[in-house]
C-alpha cells in the first residue's frame, strides 16, 4: 500500500501542447481569402460601372424635378433618350411616333392624357398653369425604368 502512495505522489499533470495559432494561415485559407477578395473586387467594380452607367438617369431625374412646364419635361425626355438611342432614331421621331417609341422602351402603355400632351401639347399656346404632374410622373417612370429594346 505504501507503494501506491508514493506512486501517486510522483504523478504530474499532463503537459498540454501549445494552442494552435490562427497565424500563419494554412495554404487552403490563403486560397479562400484570395478568392473572396477577387469576388469582392469584381462586385465592387460591377457596382461602380452600373452606377456610372446610370448617372444620366440621376441627372435627368434632378432636372425633371426642377422642370416648371411641359416643354422642359419634353426636353428632358429627349435628352435622356439621346443617351441610350442613336440620334438618327430620336431626331426622326415626333408626335405620335415619338410617344410610341417611348412606350416601346418602357414596355407599358402611355396614358391618353400624357400621350396627347407629349405628341401635340408642347406646341399649343395654352396657358402655363395647366396640370403637368401626370406628364412629370410618366417621365420620371420612363427615365427610371426604360430598357432600350430596338433602335
Amino acid at each position: 500500500m505504501n507503494d501506491h502512495a508514493t506512486s501517486l505522489d510522483r504523478l504530474h499533470d499532463l503537459a498540454l501542447p501549445p494552442e494552435v495559432s490562427w497565424w500563419p494561415l494554412a495554404l487552403g485559407w490563403h486560397f479562400v481569402v484570395t478568392c473572396v477578395g477577387i469576388i469582392a473586387f469584381g462586385l465592387a467594380v460591377r457596382l461602380w460601372k452600373r452606377r456610372q452607367a446610370n448617372a444620366y438617369r440621376r441627372a435627368a431625374l434632378r432636372e425633371l424635378q426642377q422642370a416648371q412646364d411641359l416643354v422642359t419635361i419634353a426636353e428632358v425626355l429627349r435628352r435622356t433618350a439621346l443617351a441610350v438611342a442613336p440620334r438618327s432614331v430620336i431626331a426622326a421621331s415626333s408626335g405620335r411616333d415619338w410617344v410610341d417609341w417611348l412606350a416601346q422602351q418602357i414596355g407599358e402603355p402611355v396614358p391618353d392624357e400624357v400621350r396627347t400632351e407629349l405628341a401635340s401639347g408642347i406646341y399649343s399656346r395654352r396657358p402655363h398653369g395647366r396640370d403637368i404632374e401626370p406628364v412629370r410622373a410618366f417621365a420620371a417612370r420612363w427615365i427610371s425604368c426604360h430598357r432600350p429594346r430596338s433602335c
